[in-house]
């Protein structure tokens, strides 16, 4: 957990109740998330009155936080709860302490503060997640942990802008963008770029930028030499182009029309520029796949890791595994350890520059942001890669998925899902299952 992870914690209490023990409750809960590296926002002291909840409105107002936590420390009314979240565009916890049963006075009650929170919250229609736990229970933080990655891609969404270069190629309804979808669900926004525009600068790229970039990937590639020089500058020409136009328009993502046009007008493969911006975490999706492109924001939002955007090629019941593959587009750092990455060509259209190399071994989440029912949902699955032989030429993957691959085959063919999904490495489901809750989404599991 980073310290840019931010939190505003809010302690309520009513003075009834053991006020000692809430305070030292409210130093524990602060000291373990403090711990954890989270920057925290709010007040110090607890908030008993509708004076403190004015201070404290007045300490967060124009703040800049993940996540907003309720720490019921004692039980009170929901009127403060209700005022605070209110006041909150940010996705909010409430959290009750569990306390000792002593045979004596209930000193914190806080569980059924909550429960009155909450039931006062879902009446007026705000949505909230809940925690019981201590401070210092690694569930408790655990679960805190989930719920903060989760709040944080809810408001990286919400300044997200794609840039999508081209237009998806015809009959692939499964890249077309629902812009005005886009903006009401997530905050999204899209940039639409002319392909020829970008076609223009990579032709007039800076030589010496280009150079830095052969230098850069002939180091990692050793059989770079033995294919065409001219078209593999064209690639990395195409990365310095794209580079510049997403610092430009402060784009977070990329969605490019990779095909037929690279290879007829340009004369090269877009793959290795885009394997090149995803390493670096300006994630890219083929055939102008917004979707594609705004689920991998996603997974790197949670995962702090790059993602990749694929297809899923292959299914073998005997043996229970799926192959993921691509051209020659996923980041570098998903290769094999074990593997030597190697310079290649488009399968098909026989020009470079694509980055082969088979997806290192390890637990893997892969996610959707799916319009395949006419309304986002969140189509999640998890698995273990296998380390394994390329499958394919290109970037491929060999992959166990939980729910066997029987199962997840016909759940892709029954719901007509989009031929590209995207993954992270690591298990990222609570988080993305929190994700859904705080959007109001539909999860489809794979």
């Amino acid at each position: 957990m980073t310290a840019a992870t931010r939190l505003a914690l809010v302690a309520i209490a009513r003075p009834t109740f053991d006020v000692p023990l809430a305070q030292e409750m409210h130093g524990r809960a602060r000291r373990a998330l403090e711990d954890q590296g989270y920057a925290l926002l709010g007040p110090d002291q607890l908030i008993m009155n509708g004076d403190d909840v004015t201070s404290a409105l007045q300490t967060l107002q124009g703040a800049d936080y993940d996540l907003l936590v309720l720490l019921q420390t004692t039980f009170a009314d929901s009127s403060m709860a209700q005022q605070i979240a209110r006041a909150s565009s940010a996705p909010e916890l409430l959290w009750a302490l569990p306390e000792e049963r002593s045979g004596g006075r209930l000193r914190l009650n806080s569980f059924c503060g909550i429960n009155l929170a909450g039931h006062g919250l879902r009446r007026a229609g705000l949505r909230y997640e809940t925690l019981y736990g201590l401070p210092e229970d690694e569930r408790t933080l655990a679960h805190i942990q989930a719920l903060a990655q989760a709040a944080r891609a809810v408001r990286q969404l919400r300044q997200t802008r794609i840039g999508r270069v081209g237009n998806p190629p015809d009959g692939f309804e499964t890249c077309i963008a629902n812009v005005a979808a886009l903006k009401e669900t997530f905050g999204a926004e899209l940039i639409h770029v002319d392909l020829q525009h970008v076609f223009a600068a990579a032709r007039q790229a800076d030589a010496v930028r280009v150079d830095a970039q052969l230098e850069r990937v002939g180091a990692i590639l050793g059989n770079l030499g033995e294919v065409d020089a001219q078209q593999t500058r064209g690639t990395l020409s195409t990365y310095v182009t794209l580079h510049d136009l997403a610092a430009e328009e402060k784009l977070d993502g990329l969605a490019v029309r990779c095909w037929p046009e690279f290879f007829t007008d340009l004369g090269c493969a877009a793959c290795g520029a885009m394997s090149l911006l995803s390493h670096e975490q300006t994630p890219c999706s083929c055939e102008a796949d917004v979707n594609g492109t705004l689920t991998q924001v996603l997974l790197q939002s949670i995962s702090g890791a790059p993602a990749f955007g694929t297809d899923l090629v292959s299914f073998d019941s005997d043996d229970d595994t799926a192959i993921l593959w691509h051209c020659g587009l996923a980041p570098l750092e998903m290769c094999d350890p074990d593997y030597a990455p190697r310079a290649a060509l488009h399968s098909n259209r026989r020009m470079p520059l694509l980055f082969e190399f088979p997806l290192k071994p390890g637990r893997v989440t892969l996610a959707r942001l799916s319009e395949a029912s006419g309304e986002f949902r969140l189509v999640l699955g998890a698995g273990e890669m296998l380390q394994a032989p390329p499958a394919f030429s290109g970037t491929s993957g060999t992959l166990r998925f939980d729910s066997g691959a029987e199962a997840a085959m016909q759940t892709i063919l029954s719901e007509g899902l989009e031929h590209h999904v995207s993954l992270t490495y690591g298990d990222h489901v609570e988080a993305l299952l929190a994700f859904a809750r705080m959007l109001n989404l539909p999860v489809l599991r794979l």
